[in-house]
């Protein structure tokens, strides 16, 4: 299989990349040698969670990096006045709206957002949305604020908090001073909207340090897709995670269930995605280039195990990250994944008996440098209704992921 090359080129825009073979290397374009998958098959995870994180012992040369950032606003002020403030390093590369919610933890995320849509907010004299990213040294225009006191850490005897704490823990796949890494149940929503009262990034506030800091969350699964989710638990830490995610340093892992046997078996699905609003529901389409609204996504798929032609087990690598992504992809290529209710949309297809008819999406595994040193690598198991599935159809947890060796752009 070769980059750039290949096979049929799918409607708007997508193309999937023929090869008859593994993934070739990654910058000498040599075929995949049996020394580098007896190496990948050492380092890869299991069926049970693990994470690796090598991280060399402090010394007095390597002091750990401060987190140089102005403390919150006080509680129970008002900003009365327009306020300037400069933007620090460790805030370098964070989103505007995030960096309201860090420096303001009293300020609501609705009234963040009314602010920046108002052109209250200003960097640098011009206006800007949420998304925009801030730089070092960036003049950041504050307006008037009326500042809630900022939450505290709940007491010890909170007995909602303590089950609140204790479920986080269960579902802990790693954690340090700065990153936490949750195992995602599927159904769990990861932030509140329109209707939704119970979600992971509310439940962060038992987590809340004594100065009223809390958790932030680094990047999103959809409610359906269970599996790794990354928490920054500084400052610091978030900043860092949020540069290696624009660099694309983190390399994500995703098993799905689909319908049918993608051919060829690895590929690279490249369209342009643009949000629709249909039925008071949302969805991503396929687009054209240049269509307003569309963004460039593009994914690598392999094919692990199949249960005949009906079925098949697929690793996913995303090199970009728009919503739905991996979702709409594998349904434009035909291949859409079980139990999915936004993307499937094939005819007259019965559910085999024993499979449950629900979304078989798994966040795998997730490896990204750490924030300081060294390396988080973590792999989460399958959840409950894809176990079940995976037994039913006989499929091995052990074979080999080809997915790690797919190129990274």
């Amino acid at each position: 299989m070769t980059r750039g090359g290949g096979g049929p080129r799918q409607p708007g825009g997508g193309r999937q990349m023929a090869g008859p073979r593994a993934w070739p290397g990654k910058q000498q374009g040599r075929p995949y040698s049996a020394a580098s998958r007896l190496r990948d098959e050492r380092r890869s995870p299991g069926t049970v969670a693990n994470a690796r994180h090598r991280r060399p012992a402090p010394s007095s040369e390597s002091p750990r990096v401060a987190d140089a950032v102005d403390p919150p606003a006080q509680a129970g002020t008002e900003a009365h006045k327009v306020q300037t403030v400069a933007v620090t390093a460790d805030e370098a590369g964070m989103r505007i709206d995030r960096f309201f919610e860090a420096r303001f933890p009293g300020l609501s995320f609705s009234h963040i957002q009314r602010i920046i849509r108002k052109g209250e907010v200003r960097v640098n004299g011009k206006r800007v949305a949420p998304k925009d990213r801030l730089e070092a040294g960036q003049a950041v225009r504050i307006p008037p604020l009326k500042l809630d006191p900022p939450k505290a850490a709940p007491a010890a005897g909170d007995s909602e908090a303590a089950k609140t704490r204790a479920f986080l823990k269960s579902i802990t796949l790693f954690e340090d001073a700065d990153v936490l890494v949750l195992n995602k149940p599927l159904g769990l929503a990861v932030q509140g909207g329109s209707g939704t009262v119970r979600h992971l990034d509310g439940m962060l506030e038992v987590l809340r340090d004594r100065s009223g800091q809390r958790p932030r969350l680094v990047h999103r699964l959809d409610k359906d897709t269970a599996g790794c989710l990354l928490v920054a638990k500084t400052r610091f830490a978030a900043s860092a995670l949020a540069k290696t995610f624009r660099s694309r340093s983190a390399r994500k892992i995703y098993w799905a269930l689909v319908a049918g046997v993608p051919k060829p078996p690895q590929g690279r699905i490249s369209t342009f995605l643009a949000k629709e609003e249909r039925d008071e529901e949302s969805f991503m389409r396929v687009a054209e280039h240049g269509e307003k609204g569309a963004s460039h996504a593009v994914t690598y798929y392999a094919v692990i195990e199949t249960a005949g032609q009906r079925l098949a087990w697929v690793s996913l690598k995303p090199v970009t990250g728009r919503t739905h992504q991996l979702r709409a992809h594998l349904a434009h290529i035909g291949h859409p994944m079980v139990g999915d209710p936004k993307y499937f949309s094939k005819e007259n297809w019965q559910l085999p008996g024993g499979i449950q008819n629900r979304l078989h999406l798994l966040a795998r595994r997730i490896v990204v440098p750490h924030p300081r040193t060294g390396e988080i690598d973590v792999s989460a198991p399958l959840p409950p209704h894809m176990l079940q599935s995976w037994n039913l159809l006989g499929f091995d947890l052990g074979r080999y992921d080809p997915i790690w060796d797919a190129p990274e752009a």
